[in-house]
């Protein structure tokens, strides 16, 4: 079974198509990267997997279900802005994700957390941007799901958090899981990625195992992906 498949999905604003006629199917246990500029649909379409938008035509089905409280009861979701309650501290955002989410692996937060220093009696509001946005990683990443969808989870950070976030998406990814990575940087997560889906202008212009595009175009994701985007 698909973990995610979209049938004619599209989703339309008066006369502009956010996303336009998408077909897509994805096989549960990769890492796959949504790969497209600013403005592609790639936001959009995490959002209608989250049930956070309808569409106005076709469907979207996560695990073969229509989004629900079902699918979210195994989707962990990383958006693509800071959520976290300023006013809490680290440890009661952690509690209450504990909470919420039966899947929650409390330990395995607690003990990255303590890996990177984040202390947990922190109010949150103090920490710094790249540590408010790991503590976000590290949250989605603890639970136990079988679907990961990341937005933009690399974007604005520099390169030694890029390469904790890489890694600790890694480690914490369970074997049968599915993580979708969504991100314009493709250089920096190429090398985990096991398939790559291109979107541009709200439809579909590529799918296909990131191993079969390199070995057909005979270059890199990140070389296609500025080929096929030229502008």
């Amino acid at each position: 079974m698909s973990i995610l498949e979209c049938k004619n999905l599209s989703l339309r604003y008066g006369q502009n198509f956010a996303l336009n006629g998408v077909d897509l199917s994805i096989e549960a246990g990769g890492i796959v990267g949504l790969l497209g500029p600013n403005g592609s649909g790639k936001t959009t379409l995490i959002k209608l997997a989250m049930g956070l938008l309808q569409p106005t035509e076709g469907e979207i089905l996560i695990g073969g279900l229509q989004p629900s409280a079902k699918t979210k009861a195994f989707t962990a979701y990383l958006p693509d802005s800071n959520y976290l309650s300023a006013s809490m501290r680290v440890e009661q955002q952690v509690e209450f994700y504990a909470d919420f989410f039966p899947d929650f692996r409390r330990e395995r937060a607690y003990e990255t957390l303590e890996r990177l220093g984040i202390q947990r009696k922190s109010k949150i509001k103090t920490l710094s941007k790249g540590n408010r946005e790991k503590l976000g990683l590290i949250l989605t990443m603890s639970r136990s799901a079988k679907l990961y969808i990341l937005d933009e989870p690399i974007a604005g950070v520099d390169p030694a958090a890029r390469d904790f976030i890489l890694d600790t998406i890694i480690k914490n990814k369970p074997e049968d899981a599915t993580i979708f990575l969504c991100t314009h940087l493709i250089w920096d997560i190429e090398p985990v990625l096991t398939h790559a889906v291109f979107l541009g202008g709200g439809k579909v212009i590529l799918s296909a195992p990131a191993d079969e595009i390199r070995e057909k175009e005979g270059k890199s994701l990140n070389d296609v992906f500025r080929e096929v985007f030229r502008w």
